[in-house]
């Protein structure tokens, strides 16, 4: 695993759209380049980065399929709070040549959610896999909507929203953790781990421990952002908050090793 500490959120973003973007244009052999994208607010800077580098034509979506890591069950396209709604206001809508039919995020009004995350695992295979992943944490280490005490083996599929997720969500729900649905589709620990590899944003005193987690802790289902430490090509990038709860020797060695990053 590969640990990118950077001074601030804006320089974590910085860094991390160009190492999409240099993917993006490295990509040669005639397939789309596969992206796994995320929700919530770490992601937004990167976001912002990546569509000021597609503005200025300095990376291409044309060849870009993306698949997105989750979904709220109920909620539909069109609402406010929806992840597909959310995507394209803070990103699809925003780049120049990026194809509608290369989009590709659960629906969360579908009839048959087993089938539905069925068929989102083949049409990631039918691709070829993921080439990366990006995706953000949340204070409990939750990859995707993987809650605590998720399979590290897990495929696509329903997960049940625990009572803190849905309390820290309520921010975008009027504040009302009832409002917040109880279920979501996400992809799987399992579904991230196979891609080719995985950038995971940690940022702020709130991501402190699940850093600490992710980079030091044991492999365990309580924090399934440890599963990370399996995966070949791993890098977290993070901001100087988060590493409030890493030991020095760790702070140190990755200030070390990877000096050569620190913008």
């Amino acid at each position: 695993m590969r640990v990118i500490i950077q001074d601030n959120y804006s320089k974590l973003c910085q860094w991390a759209a160009h190492y999409i973007a240099a993917k993006i244009n490295a990509h040669k052999d005639g397939r789309p380049f596969v992206l796994g994208l995320p929700t919530g607010s770490s992601p937004i800077g990167v976001y912002q980065e990546l569509i000021k580098m597609n503005k200025a034509g300095e990376v291409s979506f044309a060849n870009v399929v993306t698949f997105n890591m989750d979904e709220y069950l109920g909620l539909p396209r069109d609402h406010d709070q929806s992840y597909w709604f959310f995507m394209h206001d803070n990103f699809f809508d925003d780049l120049v040549d990026m194809k509608a039919e290369n989009i590709n995020i659960l629906n969360g009004m579908t009839d048959d959610p087993e089938k539905e995350c069925a068929d989102y695992e083949a049409k990631i295979a039918y691709y070829g896999g993921i080439d990366l992943f990006m995706g953000g944490i949340g204070v409990d280490g939750h990859l995707a909507f993987n809650e605590p005490y998720t399979s590290l083996a897990s495929r696509t599929g329903v997960r049940d929203l625990t009572t803190d997720t849905r309390i820290v969500n309520s921010r975008f729900f009027d504040n009302d953790p009832e409002k917040v649905p109880a279920q979501a589709l996400s992809v799987g620990i399992g579904t991230v781990m196979d891609s080719k590899e995985v950038l995971i944003l940690i940022n702020g005193h709130n991501k402190a421990r699940a850093l600490a987690a992710t980079v030091e802790g044991g492999v365990s289902q309580k924090w399934t952002c440890s599963a990370l430490q399996m995966h070949k090509d791993a890098i977290v990038v993070c901001d100087e908050a988060a590493c409030g709860e890493l030991t020095v020797d760790t702070y140190k060695y990755f200030l070390d090793i990877e000096k050569k990053e620190r913008l």
